[in-house]
């Protein structure tokens, strides 16, 4: 079996990979990750559009989600529109971290096949779908389906240098629904439990398939409070496990840029590679003209939430933030491009573009 890179491995590929600025990808027309790879729903021009835009602004690599359920019924279809997803990136100079899991359900169902519902009117990310869902990740009778999907995508594409990294599984345990009526974010002690022990098998069964770019789960349990001491940081076992099973770094914060300085000093401790695979949120401080020059400084890759304004509509923010006076009116929460390929501001495309030529 595949070991663990070493630092010195990891610190290769880094070099190879030079500075990565890149964004969280769903194109404006989908609900969710299963809207966009379902054979009726696959969107290419707009794909190919977006991702245009996404290289003029000089993004070098972006992070997208597979749907196990679309795997499922129709693996060749997926397999052949994963190449195409591939090949478009290529052509605009995107190279593409993978995600094969994912426990962010937030539209309180189970990932279903055939049309998504409409988005809520007013809601975030109102019919954001997991993979494999809940109901999966919590029957372990089910986990020799989960096994055979990990090791047939990693093991179709695990040479393919189109494939940056693989990230097995975001935010294990989330089931954090955006509850109706319910000013708050609720969490599943269950499927933390199963979660934890997935992931650790995902790692294993992927390692046993030997793929050349390198692997990561993200530690994902990180507070807003900025009186949280650092000895508190991904504390959380999913994140401890992630972080020591990771080939390279990877972490999400949606955090002020004070506590986002901490973060990347605590994770560069560990001396591999560091990227923050989740970041951007306006209305808690999680700003381009603070934080994108400090991701640089540290050569730690960020990937930000949402590109183009859409079906998602990321652009408004979490319930929970929206207890505070916030102008949701003219401040965006997510993504940097309209529908039109027009910046929300021209100031932060303006920096990433600077940046990654600097880089």
């Amino acid at each position: 079996m595949k070991e663990q890179w070493n630092e010195q491995q990891a610190a290769q590929w880094s070099k190879q990979q030079g500075w990565i600025c890149g964004f969280n990808y769903l194109p404006r027309t989908a609900v969710n990750w299963t809207e966009l790879w379902q054979r009726e729903t696959f969107d290419a021009p707009t794909i190919d559009q977006e991702l245009g835009w996404a290289h003029d602004a000089g993004y070098n690599q972006l992070r997208i989600n597979l749907p196990f359920i679309v795997w499922q019924v129709d693996r060749e279809g997926l397999l052949a529109r994963i190449g195409q997803f591939l090949s478009i990136a290529a052509r605009h100079q995107i190279k593409v971290m993978l995600t094969l899991m994912d426990d962010c359900g937030f539209s309180g169902d189970e990932p279903y096949l055939g049309p998504q519902k409409a988005p809520e009117p007013g809601k975030h990310n109102s019919q954001a779908a997991a993979s494999p869902g809940r109901d999966v990740v919590c029957n372990r009778e089910m986990w020799p389906q989960v096994e055979d999907y990990v090791r047939d995508i990693i093991r179709h594409f695990r040479t393919d240098a189109r494939i940056a990294i693989w990230d097995l599984y975001n935010e294990p345990g989330n089931r954090g629904t955006f509850a109706t009526g319910l000013e708050e974010v609720l969490y599943d002690e269950k499927l933390e439990v199963f979660a934890l022990e997935l992931m650790q098998k995902a790692f294993v069964w992927a390692r046993e398939e030997d793929p050349q770019q390198p692997l990561t789960v993200g530690a994902w349990h990180f507070s807003q409070d900025p009186d949280q001491p650092e000895s508190e940081f991904f504390t959380h076992p999913i994140d401890v496990a992630a972080a020591k099973l990771s080939d390279v770094i990877s972490f999400h914060a949606y955090v002020a840029t004070p506590k986002l300085l901490q973060a990347l000093r605590f994770w560069q401790k560990f001396n591999r590679p560091m990227l923050c695979t989740e970041w951007l949120a306006r209305h808690v401080g999680s700003v381009f003209e603070e934080q994108l020059p400090l991701f640089s400084a540290f050569n730690a890759g960020c990937y930000q939430w949402g590109l183009v304004r859409g079906k998602t509509q990321t652009t408004l923010p979490w319930p929970v933030v929206r207890k505070g006076n916030h102008d949701y009116a003219h401040l965006w929460f997510h993504d940097v491009l309209d529908e039109y390929g027009i910046p929300f501001r021209r100031a932060e495309m303006d920096l990433v573009r600077r940046l990654t030529r600097m880089k």
